[in-house]
């Protein structure tokens, strides 16, 4: 992968900057000794009352209200609401005194420049777009609070030895084009960008053309390479879970996340009338389907509750009431933290589909597959010393849900950093996380993302 360099370089370093790193042979990714004085101007820098308002900003774009008064966010990817959103975000980091550029999978990157503009930066952030039926803070928290983290070092005069850069990852949803997360995919060599290009959207629209629409209206930005290797990645994101908020903790120190396998399964049968067919001569997808439904629900039973599987959407063909189905579509989403779980209850989906059929025929497609990802040491002390640091209560834990943090895993030091989001609600309209909770998030992501980018 390129590594960025000087010509992706933001404006020099003033006279006033503070710098973050001591004598050559003192510097490291473990120095602590900026935690009483630079590292504290830039938490102190830190303004919850921007962040918030940023983040309502950004909820008016696509923001709609439900009759319920939940106030929720629909904005796909590369859609006009989505190039709003990315024109906001640059507007607010130029003004920051950030570079702006973007790759060829339309990842956002917002550079705030070190003193060495030759290392391998320090990456942040999230993504922009929603769920059709979204919330407020799912993904774009991430986005925000490592710009706000790149404002309180403008504000406070710190300048780490290496770049900060802020990232807008593109379509980690999925919700216009599945599977989600191939900006970041993409980026990380996960999978090459071309493998993506005929995924089409409910109107039929590719992403490919998507892609190029989007590349297009932003043609004045500069244009970066492809990928390249962090020197360590950290991602702020809700929790999207109930852990946090019942414990009274503040942070969540993400220890990995959870492997996720998803299968489409087509049950043909065959159409009859609902009247005249005897139960006996007929070949009923929709009763096949509930049958293999049953079996895959006593495959993945679990008494530790720790296991994930769900069965989210069921489509039927013809789909009228008296007639008996004829094709039955299902989709399966497994997850597991364990892959000596994970892998060999889903090999087994396909032969429990296949046994549990009285009448019919079955396909078994797995549509995605990623492992469960091991963050390592590296990013999560980091982020617990910051915790720590401010007084805050930290808890470590597993990611349920997958992010793009999944997919740089193998790319460099990767780690995410939780805030408590009420009841754990997220995909919904009602997702809401308290002011003051993201606030402390973005905090300790400055915090650690000073000490990940104070050494060499």
């Amino acid at each position: 992968m390129a590594r960025i360099g000087q010509a992706d370089a933001g404006r020099p370093v003033g006279k006033g900057a503070r710098m973050v790193h001591g004598p050559a042979e003192d510097r490291g990714v473990g120095d602590r000794r900026m935690a009483g004085g630079a590292a504290a101007d830039a938490v102190a820098a830190v303004s919850e009352g921007r962040l918030w308002d940023r983040l309502m900003a950004m909820a008016r774009i696509g923001g709609f209200t439900t009759e319920e008064g939940h106030e929720g966010v629909n904005r796909p990817c590369l859609t006009p609401l989505d190039r709003e959103a990315r024109r906001l975000l640059i507007g607010w980091a130029q003004a920051a005194g950030a570079s702006v550029s973007v790759d060829p999978a339309a990842n956002l990157f917002l550079r705030w420049e070190g003193t060495d503009p030759s290392l391998a930066p320090v990456l942040t952030g999230s993504h922009m777009d929603t769920q059709p039926q979204g919330g407020r803070f799912d993904g774009i928290y991430g986005v925000l609070a490592g710009l706000e983290a790149i404002e309180a070092l403008a504000a406070s005069g710190v300048r780490p030895r290496r770049p900060v850069e802020v990232v807008a990852w593109t379509n980690e949803e999925g919700g216009r084009f599945a599977p989600g997360c191939t900006g970041s995919m993409s980026f990380a060599g996960f999978k090459p960008m071309s493998a993506f290009d005929d995924i089409v959207d409910a109107e039929g629209v590719r992403y490919a053309d998507a892609l190029a629409a989007q590349l297009a209206e932003e043609a004045d930005l500069p244009r970066r390479p492809l990928g390249y290797v962090p020197h360590a990645y950290v991602e702020a994101h809700i929790e999207q879970g109930p852990r946090l908020e019942a414990e009274g903790q503040d942070i969540g120190v993400v220890t990995g996340i959870q492997g996720s396998r998803w299968f489409t399964v087509t049950v043909e049968g065959r159409t009859d009338h609902a009247g005249t067919t005897p139960l006996s001569l007929r070949k009923d997808a929709v009763q096949d389907a509930l049958r293999a439904i049953a079996a895959l629900n006593a495959l993945m039973h679990d008494p530790t509750d720790v296991l994930r599987f769900t069965v989210g959407s069921i489509a039927v063909e013809p789909g009228t009431s008296n007639s008996v189905a004829r094709r039955v579509v299902f989709t399966i989403d497994f997850r597991h933290p364990d892959e000596a779980v994970l892998r060999p209850r889903g090999d087994a989906i396909a032969g429990v589909v296949q046994a549990a059929l009285k009448a019919c025929t079955a396909r078994v497609h797995e549509r995605f597959t990623a492992w469960p990802a091991d963050f390592g040491p590296t990013v999560p002390e980091a982020v617990a010393r910051a915790a720590a640091s401010q007084g805050l209560k930290a808890i470590r834990l597993p990611s349920g849900a997958f992010h793009d943090a999944q997919f740089l895993v193998p790319v460099c030091p990767t780690g995410m950093i939780f805030i408590p989001c009420r009841g754990g609600v997220s995909h919904h309209p009602s997702e809401y996380a308290e002011p003051r909770a993201c606030a402390n998030g973005a905090r300790v992501l400055t915090e650690a993302v000073l000490e990940l980018a104070g050494g060499p």
